[in-house]
């Protein structure tokens, strides 16, 4: 039996990921999707089992069912959201579904590589579990092959720089210390918080923004953290977007600006203000009573 942090655990993170994928999943309770809710989130005929299956069962059918498109991308989204919202059981839940592309992967990008390919493997799972965790757009089509594709990128970003590399024996003449910073000094987040300040976009938006834009995490929890759904997140944040656009070409987040709020911004603001109270409770009861209406997408 391998345990964490003993000789016998595996140096390869996907070796270990694969063993923790295999005791969740193992009998007497391993996870579980219900393929047949799936399938009528699908609708149009959804070839994917029936009845709630198991892990590894679903994920030899999915191996033998490339073409069916439609039920890869329905349990990779449920898998994804599960991941986002409910931690470490279904990140490593994610990764064990994935394991094979994952190791074919990884075994591609160390061939011939100078370094230890554990290290090949940490890239690899990092790049995917970025994705899982925020990266990557529910909304979009071909999930499963986006996942795959920045766990690649990931893996071959090492791999290049391996390649690129050259000895030095050395270093005693090149120049250190400090550099001046290209102009613009100012951050974005800094700019955003400012924005806020000064009511261009409401203050309950600048951190989701801060989060979302900059951050690129992932909708779904900042979204249940708000109590709201996804869509309305988006909403938000597509509002705050024009908001920010039209004030950086006009110069109202510049240093020169006005400190004070315009007085249409103040009022626009305060009627959105009213609005969302108004709409606040109602919103945090029905995703109490219905969580999956705060991650749908």
């Amino acid at each position: 039996m391998f345990i964490s942090g003993t000789p016998d655990w595996p140096t390869s993170p996907l070796r270990a990921a694969d063993i923790a994928y295999a005791a969740l999943t193992c009998d007497p309770a391993p996870l579980t999707l219900d393929c047949d809710a799936l399938a009528r989130d699908i609708g149009v005929g959804a070839a994917l089992p029936t009845g709630v299956v198991a892990l590894p069962v679903l994920r030899a059918w999915l191996l033998a069912h490339p073409d069916d498109y439609a039920g890869r991308d329905a349990v990779w989204r449920e898998l994804i959201v599960r991941a986002r919202l409910h931690g470490k059981e279904w990140t490593i839940a994610a990764v064990g579904m994935a394991m094979p592309a994952l190791v074919r992967i990884a075994g591609q990008l160390s061939a011939s590589y100078r370094g230890d390919p554990a290290d090949i493997d940490g890239e690899v799972l990092t790049g995917f579990l970025q994705a899982v965790r925020d990266h990557l757009d529910l909304t979009r089509p071909a999930l499963y092959a986006s996942l795959t594709m920045a766990a690649w990128r990931a893996g071959r970003r090492l791999r290049l720089a391996d390649d690129e590399a050259v000895p030095v024996d050395d270093i005693e003449h090149l120049t250190t210390g400090p550099r001046t910073p290209k102009v613009p000094y100012a951050h974005p987040d800094l700019l955003v918080r400012r924005a806020g300040r000064l009511r261009i976009i409401d203050e309950t938006d600048v951190q989701p923004w801060i989060e979302v834009r900059l951050g690129r995490r992932a909708p779904e929890p900042i979204a249940a953290r708000l109590g709201i759904t996804v869509d309305a997140l988006r909403m938000r944040l597509a509002r705050a977007d024009n908001a920010l656009a039209k004030a950086l070409a006009a110069g109202s987040l510049s240093d020169l600006g006005s400190a004070a709020p315009d007085k249409q911004v103040t009022a626009r603001a305060n009627r959105r203000a009213g609005i969302r109270s108004g709409r606040a409770a109602p919103a945090r009861a029905a995703a109490h009573a219905h969580p999956a209406a705060a991650v749908a997408a």
